[in-house]
Order: structure tokens, then sequence, then C-alpha cells
């Protein structure tokens, strides 16, 4: 359990999330990560170099980014300092934050700030010298399409990991419909009132076309309506299977970023020094070979435990849910009503770019326990190689 360690409140930000092949779509991902991050430090009248260390999160290769953290910093306006990256797929976000609070924690850092970013659209396609090959032959790799069509270890694609636990676990076909339709209809409580919740953690991204015209992205793209109809027509995207193109999320582009720092810190630059969060615990786990949705319970029971709570404690629960049998699975483990959590959405619905998922996620769910007077959130989340990952903080009142 930690105890120094917070995230002073409005010290975070998402951009909206673009779809696949969308606005964000030629965009370096490093690049326009350090860039809105300056704009948000300069809206929030903060100096970038008051940041010490850097952790930049991002699982999706761009170019130049071997030099990944310390030109991000410098990108953004903190030039003398440095930084690392952390990749691990889904759960990226939460590790970077968790990490960061660890640095406080112990007094290596003061103030490190966690840059998540990804571009899924036009991704890498990678090759590699074949010394058994004749004629100059390559190995080459799709760097989005192989991975998530193919865990080299489980010899399977992410969807068939979904339709494994829910064929073992007795979920059936309308109860994913009917886990999609509810995180929809959750997701359009956030566009009430002119996107008013939303727009409590969301910050637009610009997009520079050309010397003289801008592009900018306001709100959330590649959304879809979704009704029962409209999910009941979809085919299975494996045959038999429970899980359509309407049950599982999307690929799509974005960043965002968080702050982490000394109780004392936080209270300087927060928007209400009441609601700062404290992040409290992490937990991981890997689940059988093949079954990544179970990873994301374990990962759960370990941070709970770790916060010395129990899931009745939690003020809000935020998953990260690529398949709608995710959260059917949670929510029959631990005992909950699998409509009752994700409100406002979820990755699910608004879209999956990896890295910022779950920093997105996160935030989202420190805006809710803050409107319900503070208390604990739970974040869980599954990731690449059937593994998990949780984060609990704690938001003042």
């Amino acid at each position: 359990m930690l105890k120094k360690a917070f995230i002073p409140y409005k010290g975070y930000y998402s951009t909206p999330f673009a779809r696949w092949q969308g606005t964000l779509a030629n965009e370096n991902a490093v690049v326009l990560a350090a860039a809105t991050a300056k704009r948000w430090f300069a809206e929030k009248g903060l100096e970038p170099n008051q940041v010490d260390y850097v952790i930049l999160g991002i699982t999706i290769g761009q170019p130049k980014w071997f030099y990944g953290s310390p030109w991000a910093a410098a990108m953004m306006g903190a030039e003398g300092t440095p930084g690392t990256i952390l990749s691990q797929a889904c759960t990226t976000s939460a590790t970077c934050i968790f990490q960061a609070a660890l640095g406080v924690e112990n007094g290596l850092y003061e103030m490190p700030y966690a840059l998540m970013t990804d571009r899924t659209s036009n991704g890498p396609h990678t090759i590699w010298p074949n010394p058994n090959g004749p004629g100059g032959e390559v190995i080459s790799e799709n760097w989005l399409m192989d991975n998530f069509n193919r865990d080299p270890w489980a010899k399977n694609a992410m969807i068939q990991t979904a339709e494994n636990v829910a064929r073992e676990a007795g979920f059936s076909r309308e109860e994913c419909d009917a886990v999609a339709l509810r995180r929809y209809e959750q997701y359009a409580e956030s566009l009430a009132d002119d996107r008013a919740f939303q727009k409590t953690y969301m910050i637009p991204v610009e997009v520079q076309v050309s010397r003289k015209k801008t592009v900018t992205l306001e709100a959330d793209e590649g959304v879809m309506p979704t009704t029962a109809e409209g999910l009941a027509k979809l085919r299975p995207v494996i045959p038999e299977g429970c899980h359509t193109f309407g049950s599982q999320t999307h690929p799509a582009d974005g960043n965002c970023g968080v702050i982490v720092t000394t109780r004392d810190r936080a209270k300087e630059i927060s928007a209400d020094p009441a609601r700062d969060a404290q992040v409290v615990s992490y937990g991981y786990s890997r689940a059988e070979k093949g079954y990544m949705a179970k990873a994301v319970v374990p990962a759960a029971r370990m941070a709970l435990e770790k916060a010395g709570i129990t899931i009745d404690d939690v003020a809000a629960v935020k998953t990260h849910n690529p398949f709608a049998v995710n959260d059917l699975y949670f929510a029959r483990d631990f005992g909950i009503d699998v409509n009752g959590f994700n409100n406002y959405g979820s990755s699910l619905i608004f879209g999956h770019p990896q890295g910022p998922t779950a920093g997105r996620l996160i935030v989202e769910g420190i805006e809710e326990v803050a409107a319900k007077g503070g208390g604990y959130l739970l974040w869980a989340g599954c990731a690449a190689g059937d593994t998990g990952g949780a984060l609990v903080v704690k938001v003042g009142s």
C-alpha cells in the first residue's frame, strides 16, 4: 500500500480518441502527445520543466521513438528532464502511473509525469534479416494486425481468448450483446449537456495539416450508434462465437497525461486539494494460456487486497473491456451487477489506442468518484499475453 503519491485533482487530461485511419492517422504519436501536453501545461499555468521525470507509455513504434521519453520531454518544454519508455500493451497507462507513484513513494522523484500515447493507424511494417532465406529474403511483420491475430505463445488471436472464456463460463451471444448495449447507453450519458462530463477531463487535440491549416478534434471519432436490433443483426466474428464487431472494441488513436507527485506539491497545483487522488495499490496477474479475459479478476483482487479493501468499498469501477465477456466474467466472479460499473463509457465503446486507454479510463473514473463525493476507484483490465493489471486510487471528498 502506497501512502505518499498523489494525482492532483485536474492534474491530468485525455484527448478524444480518433477512429482507426481517421483524423490522427498520419501523426507521429510521440510528437502529437508532446504537443498536446505542452498546450495543456500552458492552459493550466504550469511550467513543464517542473517535471523531474517523464514515463512515456507507448506500445506501437513510431519514427524516432528510440529517443522516446527525453525527446517528448524536450518537445513539451522540459528540456532538462530525462525519462524512460514503458510498454505493456493494454495495461500500459496503469503501470506508468504506478511506476511514477513508486518513485514518489521512495523519494526518487518529486513530480514525475506519465505521458501515454499510441497510434494504431498506419502501424509499422517491420522486417528483419533472414539468415536462412535465399536471395536476401527477409522476415516481415505487420505490427498491428499480426500481433492482434496471433499470440506467439498461446498461438491464437485475441478474439479467440474471449471466445474461450465465454464458452468455458457459459456466456451467450445475447448476454454479450446486452453488455455492449448497456456500455453504449452509459457512454451516451457522458455526452449529455454538450458533453459536460467528458469536458471535465478531455482536451481537444490539434493536427497541423499545413502551414496555414490546423484541424481540431473536439470529440471521440468512430463511436458507432448502437441499438439492440442493430447488434442482433451482426454476424459473429468467429463462427458460432458470442462476439460480433458490436461487442468488441476497435483500434483508435489518442494520448493522455497524468501528473503524480507528493501530497504537498499536489495541493499547490490542484484545482481542488480536497479532491486529490492518492495512488494506493497495484495488482497484476497472468491467466492460463489463451484465456486473457480471466486475467482481470486476479489482478483486481491483488490490488484490492493490497489496498486493504473489498469490492464493496469501491465507489466506482472502470475496466478495459476489449470484449463484452470481460465484464460478464468480472461481474460474475465479484458478485456485482454487470450493468452497474463503467459509467460514462469504456474502451468497448470509445475505442482502444492501447497505450493511453487505461489512462483515459482512470482519469474518467477519478472525475466520477469526485462527483460522488470521494472514495475508492478500481481500474482493472486485461493485456496481451493473457495478463492483467489493476490500480486502486482514493479520491478525496
